[in-house]
This record gives structure tokens, sequence and C-alpha cells, in this order.
């Protein structure tokens, strides 16, 4: 896909949704980092059920801690694997007081240290938290980039790389949220809403649906 079709599709976008924000629900950057952590094989929605009740009583590195393993498995029983998770969550509660001064650091690099958090969780840190221009590429993001011919590629850090290069640096702040978005609510997997679509026209997909 050519340059000037990129920048019309992020032009739609941005017009669509001005102001694009995660549906996760937080209010600090270790509000988010324990969200992200939490969403893995698990809904939006899910998770910020759950954090609506154990941010309330923990949500600092500090109340994770006293809390502990066994006092998190009631607030997050309801998410898969929210063992292992509740272990990540302790673990990196603790390497963030011993190593970052109990603040979420501001680095992939530092971030992907902490237990549980790879390289997409820390890129969704790194840009809601953070405002930095990355691409975390989640399941919607890698299947729109292919989709619709803006970043195909055979993995997500291959589509990663793509999307950060082609996309104008005007637009990659929020473009993560806007593909996203996009992928989650309009082209869905098994059954893409073309004909309701704001980018049909610029979209290469050649099996488009009509409306």
């Amino acid at each position: 896909m050519n340059r000037r079709k990129i920048r019309k599709i992020m032009q739609r976008l941005e017009a669509a949704i001005p102001e694009p924000k995660s549906e996760l629900a937080y209010a600090s950057p270790f509000e988010l980092l324990a969200a992200v952590m939490l969403s893995a094989q698990a809904t939006d929605i899910s998770v910020n059920k759950a954090t609506q009740k154990l941010f309330p009583v923990a949500n600092t590195p500090e109340a994770i801690i006293a809390l502990g393993e066994e006092g998190l498995h009631p607030y997050l029983k309801t998410l898969n694997l929210y063992p292992t998770k509740s272990r990540n969550l302790v673990k990196t509660a603790q390497i963030l007081l011993e190593k970052f001064e109990g603040k979420v650091p501001g680095t992939r690099e530092e971030l992907q240290t902490l237990p549980g958090v790879g390289r997409k969780t820390a890129n969704v840190v790194l840009n809601a938290a953070f405002n930095q221009p990355v691409m975390a590429v989640d399941t919607h993001i890698f299947r729109v980039a292919n989709r619709t011919g803006i970043a195909p590629g055979k993995n997500v850090t291959e589509v990663e790389e793509k999307l950060v290069r082609v996309i104008p640096k005007e637009f990659l702040l929020n473009a993560h949220h806007w593909l996203l978005l996009h992928g989650r609510y309009t082209c869905t997997a098994r059954s893409p809403g073309c004909g309701n679509c704001l980018i049909q026209d610029l979209c290469e997909y050649p099996d488009k649906k009509a409306a």
C-alpha cells in the first residue's frame, strides 16, 4: 500500500475518533501496567470488572505486596491464568520497589525485565502511560495490518516494524488505538463489517463484503 493511501486511512480514523483511549480502566502507570498484565487471554471488560474491585484495595506496588498472591486470588479468580497472574503481579511489585523506586520504568528494555511483561505489554504501557509513539501489535492490529494491506507481515514483530515505518509520524501516537478499535469493532475476524467500514474504498482486502 502506498504512503498516500495510508495517510488517508489515518486521517479518516482520526476524524472518527480524535482522542482514542484504552478501554482498560486505569488512573496511574502502575494501574495500567497491572491491567495490561491481567489482560492476557482475557477481555478488557473482564479485566475492568476485576480491577474495579482490586484497585480500591491495592493499586500500588506496596499494597499489592501486602495483599500477596493468596490475597489477590479472590479479586482475580474470574480471569484466566489467575494464579500465574497473581504471582507475576507480586513479583513485579517487588522488582519495582527494589530497582525502580516503586515507579513504572519508561523504557521497553526495563519493562521487559518484569515478570509477565513481554514486548506487546511494554509497548501498551509506553504508548498509553508515557505517550511514546510505539505500536503494540495484538491480534486485532495484526489482522487489520495484514487484511487492509497497510503493513502485511508474517509475525507481530514484522508487522510492528512495518507499521512504525509506514505510518506518518503525526499519527503514530494514536495509531495503535485506532487500528485496535477498528479491528475489534469493524474489521472483525469472522465477519468483517466491510459495508459499514469508513476506509472500505482504501482497503486492499481482496474479499471485501458488500453492505
